[in-house]
């Protein structure tokens, strides 16, 4: 067999702030209002994909975390047909080439559909290494876009604004950096993760209701987040932890709260998801000041935003409510740190709470503000030389 032409990506997760939710366009993925999100670190939480084609490959196939799986998925048609009809006109591809079968190999270091933004960082992952393979110019995430709404998002790294746009054709709804990963060195992210499961309700099928029946998603889009958009700019821009915090929970909770204003609703914070919201604020008031902001996906794991200093505390405050049985290096995944031994001095009445029964929180991961999507070397291959998944793969 010929030598393939073969690329590897790893691209991160990003974790909305100003939340998305609703389509106006369902097979553009053109959504009801803009969002904001920051992107962690791949060091810590990533997708990786190996894209590759040749005249030898008979048909279409990919893998995803050790399985295959149909090429059917109409949205993962439309990111390689759309990558492939700029690669056309950009003339770096030989016509040949543009004919030949594709193979795909993804995994996920994370769980996926379980409210993770795994689907953000698995189509960014297959739109950065396709794009790659046909060697394309220009920006991309409008592409990515059209696999999963939030994957334009993880094309760039730091704080990362997707633009809802207005044109019919969704040519204006495309990602673009807010900051980069180094504008505020200090912001740190804690994944609590409550659940691995697959959510009950899929965020596509729970847009779709919430279009169809939320009046408050209504009020959402035309009055609260155009706002909320322009304010939590202005306080990344600044570094302003307060504000940065109060828009972030505030937009969080309004989310969820579209999601019980829908009918039937959607409920996917868990009893322990309240919970952790609930300590977030004591955690606060106690502080005397705001360090620390939750937000909660379409799913019951919290990711909490806060700064450097104050993770240790943080996280010693939610390892006292949240105890667990688990060795601490299965269980503080990620960053390295050490919790705070003076939490009954710095927060007496966290300490006075009742701690759950242990194990309600299946494990932590520290990790930061980090960049897009990057290529890697031939070594990191998830397919090998006869284009079939390499046992590092499975």
């Amino acid at each position: 067999m010929e030598t393939l032409r073969m690329v590897t990506v790893v691209a991160p997760v990003n974790i909305a702030v100003i939340k998305y939710w609703g389509k106006r366009d369902e097979n553009l993925i053109l959504p009801l209002n803009g969002s904001i999100s920051g992107t962690l670190s791949t060091n810590q939480m990533c997708a990786k994909t190996t894209v590759s084609f040749s005249r030898n490959f008979t048909r279409n196939r990919i893998w995803l975390n050790g399985v295959e799986e149909t090429f059917e998925n109409r949205r993962l048609i439309n990111c390689l047909n759309e990558v492939r009809r700029r690669a056309k006109e950009q003339g770096k591809i030989s016509p040949e080439e543009l004919e030949y079968n594709v193979h795909i190999c993804s995994v996920n270091n994370f769980p996926t559909a379980a409210g993770l933004a795994s689907s953000a960082a698995g189509y960014a992952c297959l739109v950065a290494s396709l794009s790659k393979l046909y060697q394309l110019d220009g920006d991309i995430s409008s592409i990515a876009r059209q696999g999963s709404g939030s994957a334009c998002r993880s094309i760039y790294g730091g704080f990362v604004e997707w633009i809802a746009g207005d044109k019919n054709d969704g040519t204006d709804s495309c990602a673009v950096q807010v900051v980069d990963s180094n504008h505020w060195n200090e912001m740190r992210v804690l994944i609590l993760v409550v659940s691995e499961n697959k959510k009950k309700t899929g965020s596509t099928a729970g847009m779709q209701t919430s279009v169809a029946t939320s009046e408050l998603l209504k009020t959402r889009v035309s009055q609260v987040v155009p706002k909320r958009l322009a304010d939590i700019k202005q306080a990344i821009y600044n570094k302003d932890f307060k504000t940065f915090a109060d828009i972030t929970m505030q937009d969080s909770n309004q989310f969820h709260a579209v999601c019980l204003d829908t009918y039937p609703p959607l409920v996917y914070m868990s009893e322990v998801s309240h919970a952790i919201s609930d300590l977030i604020h004591q955690i606060n008031e106690e502080a005397g000041k705001t360090i620390v902001a939750y937000t909660f996906d379409a799913g019951p794991n919290a990711c909490l935003y806060l700064l450097e200093e104050h993770v240790p505390l943080v996280l010693a405050a939610v390892n006292h409510v949240f105890p667990t049985t688990q060795n601490a290096d299965t269980y503080f995944t990620g960053i390295p740190v050490t919790l705070d031994s003076q939490l009954e001095k710095k927060l007496p009445k966290i300490v006075e709470r009742t701690p759950w029964d242990p194990n309600a929180l299946r494990y932590t991961v520290h990790t930061k503000i980090g960049e897009g999507p990057k290529e890697l070397t031939a070594a990191d291959h998830l397919l090998g030389a006869n284009g079939h998944p390499t046992p590092m793969a499975f």
